[in-house]
């Protein structure tokens, strides 16, 4: 059905759709190629209702960010042009279709539910098949796949897209550099004649941070936290 790909994510005022709860924020993203694209929708809505506390200090939105952004049914028309047809990359895809799928019947009878015009994708669901029993949030696999130079003080739906897209290409592209299967490490050596180095009595040097270098590094994130009342990141994904 689908011939592009789109990597989206939302932000909301809080967790439960069916406590009233909005979108406030919509990043998607378009694939080419596996790759990236200058293409992507991004807005921020009024949801006509307050932000949780709770929500503000994940995502760093507040009620007054808001108060001259448009209302979704403003955007509707031109969100759906965007989607349609694709398939949506989504991480724990239930939780944005879900409000996506309120927004859409709130804004009018006659819009299609997601469902209708996209495949929907969980990015969620593959990670927990790739590494059962791990930890599978996107802040998790980012780490996994080693994808850095994004800051993460707050989440946002336009760079959480973005982090997103470049884990499901990890997802369904490669390997972690770690993990090797028997018929890669056999790929390898067909391909590999010359040049090859044995490692065999090779001893891995393991390097820890010291006392100094622990001070430094709680400094920082003491000055973060106190900058922007909330709790770091870092602290909630080690």
């Amino acid at each position: 059905m689908a011939n592009k790909f789109i990597i989206l994510d939302t932000e909301t005022t809080g967790l439960e759709v069916q406590q009233g709860h909005r979108i406030i924020e919509i990043g998607a993203v378009l694939l080419n190629d596996r790759k990236k694209s200058e293409e992507h929708f991004h807005t921020y809505l009024n949801p006509s209702r307050l932000i949780d506390e709770e929500a503000s200090k994940v995502h760093g939105i507040m009620n007054e960010d808001l108060l001259d952004k448009p209302y979704f049914e403003e955007v509707a028309e031109e969100f759906l042009e965007f989607v349609d047809g694709s398939t949506l990359v989504i991480h724990n895809a239930a939780f944005d279709v879900g409000f996506l799928n309120n927004e859409l019947k709130l804004a009018s009878s006659k819009y299609p539910m997601l469902e209708e015009i996209c495949e929907i994708e969980d990015s969620l669901a593959l990670a927990k098949d790739k590494f059962p029993g791990q930890r599978n949030s996107l802040d998790a696999l980012a780490n996994r796949f080693d994808i850095s130079g994004y800051d993460r003080t707050f989440h946002g739906a336009l760079l959480d897209a973005n982090i997103l897209a470049d884990v499901y290409m990890s997802l369904t592209g490669g390997q972690s550099k770690f993990e090797f299967d028997s018929n890669s490490l056999s790929n390898i050596e067909k391909t590999s004649s010359k040049n090859t180095v044995s490692r065999e009595n090779i001893e891995l040097i393991s390097i820890e941070a010291n006392e100094s270098d622990l001070k430094e590094h709680e400094s920082r994130l003491l000055d973060i936290e106190k900058r922007n009342s909330v709790e770091t990141i870092w602290r909630k994904i080690h």
